[in-house]
């Protein structure tokens, strides 16, 4: 077989050996932290299979835990995201799927060292008056902002009308944080589509960046020369989308589809904590509002399931119209099933995310007095735990350095846990909260910047917007004694799906979906991450849905009379953990191809009745 890669660089198209990509290292305003929202945890469920047929599976060149991310097919080929490497050298592996039971990989696009490849893989036909082919999209997310070119944010448009000789159209666009880089914004996605005929043809392109609410769109007619047409706040223009009050407060543009509704083009946003949001395109220039949706209290699938009245936790991933437009089926991609609060004995509540493999079980809790440690990092350690008094918690500033030199310093130090509390900055600090992928040997948690200041008495005043513009570190003295906190762990379920009614203005919830295991305690920890990522909608048969979990395999939902019901499901020997998902139809019928973060690409075939 011959492989071929393609190198980018920063003006120049060259010819190389192809990379390794593994690692999970990104950028983090200036300061490398092992964690991404993509994470993943030991184990994996049995195998299993109910009505769907593996057809084939290829592995990638340089297959091992987590290098694979999305998928896209078109033609004979499917594109499969690179998602991160040590050194970073992230691109997109090209898959031969000529014979869909023996696909194999026949090419590489390396991105321009420095970024990775997350969502974003979409190749589409191209037909307008500048470009006639077939143009693939991928994005590119920063390992590190403070690195110097070649590395790009933004995404790229690659000629493949030809995948074994690829042509880079256009490299690293995207729009530019004001007064801050000329360099694009990290993109976690994007999504092409085509409007008009003739003359009048036109192309565009979203750019969702996960970590800001803002709406990029570039015309892209001419491929070679994006042209920015908008980058507006979605939650300023279109408030109603917002639950403020109710800890639903982790607002990003995180994913996108945008499909043809009679003479409408209509743009689905998965807007994490503020749910999804249906906005007509047709007018790309001047985007108007549909609908949106809200999460329901109590949250409608742990209290179906388990009888626990919690409040809903956002995450809203991903979106698909279904059965005509009848339907909006969403994806929460919750990868905690532990859900865990901070009380402290000045009456603050505040949630936070649990990380590392010593987390608190289901119902236990702890408790301890803070004290900030500053950034616990191995240049400025943290001082002991006072000998005693205790038991102590270290309260850390994210920054300066990884998350498991923090949990390695705070353990040595003699405190019971550790909590890290959100940095500045708009990309990822303040009020968002994170999972981090962290070595830790005692409980470690995250909170947002808000929480980590009110353990010490410190937030009066705190302003989210100025917060987010601001590069400086908490003007709190190191060894500040804060409030006593309560850490207490509660099971709350993996990520799953929800059903609205299609229409205008608020959406009406009608059904959920989960994997059994995934509300099922026994099922917390040790058999991977059981959340749901992404749906795609069969083209035979629009009721019917196939969705991606990640260690819980494919699975096959029939959309019908309101309600969601799983009619087929795929888990390997030795396990799964998928990403993407995506149809393809040939002479013998309709086949589903999915990446495997792990592996590359499985093509499956759903054998079951429709």
């Amino acid at each position: 077989m011959i492989l071929l890669s393609v190198v980018l660089a920063a003006t120049a198209l060259t010819v190389g050996p192809a990379g390794a990509d593994n690692t999970k290292v990104f950028d983090d305003g200036g300061v490398v932290v092992e964690s991404h929202q993509h994470g993943g945890e030991g184990g994996h469920l049995d195998h299993d299979s109910k009505d769907v047929t593996l057809v084939g599976k290829a592995r990638v060149n340089n297959a091992r835990a987590g290098v694979v991310s999305d998928v896209g097919v078109l033609g004979n080929y499917a594109y499969l995201g690179a998602f991160n490497s040590d050194p970073c050298e992230g691109g997109v592996y090209v898959m031969d799927i000529s014979d869909l039971s023996k696909p194999r990989q026949v090419g590489f696009i390396a991105a321009s060292p420095g970024s990775f490849v997350g969502e974003g893989i979409h190749p589409l036909q191209f037909s307008t008056p500048t470009f006639t082919g077939d143009v693939l999209a991928y994005s590119n997310e920063l390992c590190t902002d403070a690195a110097a070119p070649p590395a790009v944010g933004g995404a790229t448009l690659v000629d493949v009308s030809d995948p074994l000789h690829p042509v880079v159209l256009a490299n690293g666009f995207g729009a530019v944080e004001p007064g801050v880089t000329s360099r694009a914004r990290t993109v976690h996605s994007t999504f092409m589509w085509q409007t008009g005929a003739g003359p009048d043809r036109k192309a565009y392109i979203v750019l969702p960046d996960s970590r800001t609410p803002m709406l990029p769109i570039f015309d892209i007619t001419d491929p070679r020369h994006p042209v920015q047409v908008i980058d507006v706040d979605v939650a300023a223009m279109f408030p109603q989308i917002l639950q403020p009050g109710v800890d639903l407060d982790t607002v990003f543009f995180h994913d996108v589809v945008v499909r043809k509704h009679g003479n409408r083009q209509i743009m689905l946003l998965s807007m994490w904590d503020a749910g999804y949001v249906a906005l007509d395109v047709t007018d790309p220039a001047h985007p108007s509002y549909v609908a949106d949706t809200d999460f329901t209290f109590p949250d409608p699938q742990l209290h179906e399931t388990n009888g626990v009245t919690l409040g809903p936790e956002g995450n809203g991933h991903y979106a698909e119209f279904v059965h005509n437009g009848q339907y909006v089926l969403t994806t929460d991609e919750d990868f905690g099933a532990t859900r865990v609060r901070v009380a402290t004995n000045d009456g603050g509540d505040f949630r936070a995310v649990q990380a590392g493999s010593a987390q608190l079980p289901t119902g236990d809790e702890l408790s301890g007095t803070a004290i900030f440690v500053g950034l616990g990092c191995n240049a400025d350690p943290p001082a002991p735990a006072p000998a005693t008094g205790g038991p102590y918690v270290a309260l850390v500033e994210r920054g300066g350095c990884g998350f498991t030199e923090m949990a390695a310093n705070v353990e040595s130090r003699g405190y019971a846990g550790t909590v890290v509390f959100n940095r500045t900055g708009a990309s990822g600090g303040c009020g968002s909260l994170v999972s981090p992928s962290v070595v830790a040997n005692k409980p470690f948690f995250f909170v947002n910047r808000q929480a980590g200041l009110s353990i010490m008495d410190a937030d009066a005043g705190y302003d989210e917007a100025a917060c987010q513009r601001s590069s400086a570190r908490a003007s709190v003295p190191v060894g500040t004694v804060g409030d006593t906190v309560t850490l207490a762990a509660t099971f709350d379920g993996w990520g799953y799906v929800h059903l609205f009614r299609n229409g205008t203005g608020k959406l009406q919830e009608l059904d959920t979906y989960a994997v059994r295991q995934g509300m099922d305690p026994a099922y917390a920890s040790g058999f991977g991450n059981l959340t749901v990522h992404e749906v795609a909608v069969s083209k035979q048969n629009p009721h019917l849905v196939y969705a991606s979990y990640y260690d819980a395999g494919l699975r096959v939902l029939s959309i019908k009379n309101d309600r969601i019901t799983e009619v087929g499901h795929f888990v390997d020997e030795g396990g799964n953990d998928l990403w993407g998902v995506q149809i393809l139809q040939r002479a013998g019928g309709e086949y589903v191809l999915a990446s495997d973060r792990d592996f590359g690409l499985y093509v499956f075939k759903y054998t079951g009745k429709n």
